[in-house]
């Protein structure tokens, strides 16, 4: 009976001092491993053996991890006074100095990071504050990875949240945005009437330069048929005879004196030729005693009498000699 109870509670001793002695290590983890207060070295990932009674480990985190620094209150190169709260991403590189180095990393790195950031504010004026996140981030960046560096931390990232500026600060803003954004527009809006004075301009430029060149071709066109037009008279006026001439002007004179003026003036030379060709076709049939007959109203001269200058009818009367051409 006694026997059975040690054998148990030996047993019992042995399962215990098995569970804390075997130690499970994830892939992003690490165990900072103390034998007798010494730091021996790192152990994992995976199964690891300790000794309970003289062995002590420190676990420590591989992953990327994040830290949020609460609203700093800092001023500006030009003295304004303005709250900032940011995020630090970090990440541990060395997990022996990380244990060794620094006794509470989170809290001295929200520290440091306070103290960074009025530093690196105060060397900026408001402006550039508000406007330059990414020079602020990378300056923060690199001045807080020089302080954590020696604690085995990298600093990857720094990132600005939210600026609070005052009150104050604020409205001048507000109505400096307002007039600048006036002032964009009315630029904005003289551009516009600029372009389009500028494509009206040459619109009709280009619409003065299109009528000239369309009535200089018209002009050409109009002066190129009138040209073939005479050319064919003239090639069509070769080949008719005296007769259909003379024939052409009867017709001409037949509808001239059908017009409801009552004078009329018949050129000198049209005249003559007219009535020499009509005089020497009556000659046959004519006696030498009686006079030509008149046409269409139009007294006719024989062919052996001298054709006036040019003769004046009139529907309405005997026909009228025009004065004699002068001896030259």
């Amino acid at each position: 009976m006694i026997v059975g109870v040690i054998v148990g509670v030996l047993v019992l001793f042995l399962l215990i001092v098995f569970a804390l002695s075997v130690k499970i290590v994830r892939e992003y983890q690490r165990i900072v491993l103390f034998r007798l207060g010494r730091a021996i070295g790192l152990r994992g990932p995976g199964l690891v053996l300790i000794n309970p009674v003289t062995d002590r480990t420190s676990w420590v985190d591989l992953r990327e991890q994040f830290l949020e620094i609460p609203h700093q209150t800092a001023i500006t190169k030009d003295n304004a006074s303005i709250s900032i709260d940011f995020i630090i991403f970090y990440k541990v590189v060395d997990p022996s100095m990380t244990v060794l180095q620094v006794q509470n990393f989170a809290a001295a790195a929200q520290n440091v990071a306070a103290t960074t950031l009025r530093s690196v504010v105060g060397d900026m004026p408001l402006d550039d504050v508000l406007s330059k996140r990414e020079e602020m981030n990378a300056s923060l960046r690199v001045r807080l990875d020089e302080v954590t560096e020696r604690w085995g931390v990298k600093v990857t990232t720094v990132e600005v949240r939210e600026v609070n500026p005052p009150a104050g600060v604020l409205d001048a803003m507000t109505r400096q945005m307002s007039a600048e954004r006036t002032r964009r527009a009315a630029i904005t809006e003289a551009q516009g009437q600029k372009q389009a004075a500028i494509t009206l301009a040459e619109g009709t430029k280009q619409a003065a330069i299109l009528g000239a060149e369309g009535e200089r071709q018209a002009v050409m066109l109009r002066a190129e048929g009138l040209a073939a037009g005479l050319k064919t008279i003239f090639v069509v006026g070769q080949g008719l005879d005296r007769n259909t001439m003379q024939l052409q002007y009867l017709e001409t004179l037949k509808q001239v004196g059908s017009a409801p003026s009552t004078k009329l003036v018949v050129p000198l030379d049209m005249l003559g030729g007219l009535l020499n060709g009509l005089g020497g076709s009556r000659e046959t049939t004519a006696t030498a005693s009686s006079g030509p007959a008149p046409v269409d109203g139009v007294p006719v001269v024989g062919a052996g009498s001298v054709p006036p200058a040019s003769a004046r009818v009139d529907h309405g009367g005997d026909a009228e000699p025009s004065p004699p051409a002068p001896p030259w």
